[in-house]
């Protein structure tokens, strides 16, 4: 490659070097940074708490003698607080042991005799609370009493009201609650005792590997009735569409009359003689005899 000498300097070296530096600046590499992956935390199991039908029972006692009988807020609340004792710690673990610890609940509360009639929504509510349901206000709540009544001590931290009875927490003055905390109501269910959970699961896998019933296929061949005249099918046309399917045979048109000045002959209608009576026909008889 020749080299340019201009004013004394070579050029042609520093250009292929210039070149050469453009070049690996434009295909130089740039790597992302990889990114970590994490994966999710596994969901904790739910701690499952059994109940039998005296637990039922016992659940509806507290609610029916513990609150006004026409308050469904008022069944909900006392139902709160007895899942939030059961789920403490601090308290039995079961519904019948908690209502029927000696000096927390109404006396009687496990003799006396119950008229669910007064209690439209007791069954209901009842069933609400075992199905996992609570009173939003009641919250952390373990104890209530008798709305009105004034009591001197400094840790009662009131929540709510409801079905006569108001409900409040143990706090301290830093807020912080002097009781065990029960368990968040999304962390636990209840479930009848002897019932599996994975019941209804099974069974929507049964269900699920059933045997698919399918229907017979309907035959559609139609025999034809007994008196009935097959009637024979037209032969397809050949040819042009256009073509008559009925004339086989060339029929000869006729021509047109030609046009003449001669003007028609007249056509007078001839009158047709009557017939002749008999004494007529008798009288022309002798006249053709006498010229005869």
């Amino acid at each position: 490659m020749p080299m340019i000498n201009f004013r004394g300097s070579y050029w042609a070296p520093a250009l292929i070097l210039s070149a050469a530096c453009l070049s690996g600046c434009n295909t130089t590499k740039v790597e992302a940074p990889a990114v970590e992956t994490k994966k999710a935390a596994p969901t904790p199991a739910k701690q499952v708490y059994h109940y039998t039908s005296k637990d039922r029972e016992c659940l509806k006692r507290a609610m029916y003698f513990e609150s006004k009988r026409t308050s469904r807020k008022g069944f909900m609340a006392v139902g709160t607080v007895v899942m939030n004792r059961m789920t403490s710690g601090a308290y039995p673990d079961t519904i019948c042991g908690v209502v029927a610890q000696r000096n927390q609940f109404a006396p009687g509360v496990m003799t006396r005799t119950m008229d669910e009639a007064t209690a439209p929504d007791l069954e209901g509510a009842s069933e609400a609370i075992l199905a996992g349901e609570r009173h939003p206000d009641v919250k952390d709540a373990m104890f209530f009493h008798t709305n009105g009544l004034k009591f001197p001590y400094k840790n009662m931290s009131y929540v709510t009201v409801a079905g006569g009875n108001a409900f409040y927490e143990k706090r301290g003055r830093d807020g912080e609650l002097q009781t065990p905390e029960p368990l968040p109501t999304g962390s636990y269910m209840l479930a009848m005792a002897g019932q599996s959970l994975a019941a209804p699961q099974m069974a929507l896998t049964e269900l699920a590997n059933a045997p698919v019933m399918q229907k017979a296929p309907v035959q559609t061949s139609v025999e034809a009735a007994p008196n009935e005249i097959a009637v024979p099918q037209a032969a397809a046309l050949q040819g042009d569409v256009s073509a008559s399917p009925v004339a086989q045979d060339a029929v000869p048109v006729p021509r047109p009359a030609m046009a003449t000045s001669e003007p028609l002959p007249m056509i007078i209608p001839v009158p047709a003689p009557k017939p002749l009576a008999d004494s007529q026909q008798a009288a022309l008889a002798q006249r053709m005899m006498i010229y005869r």
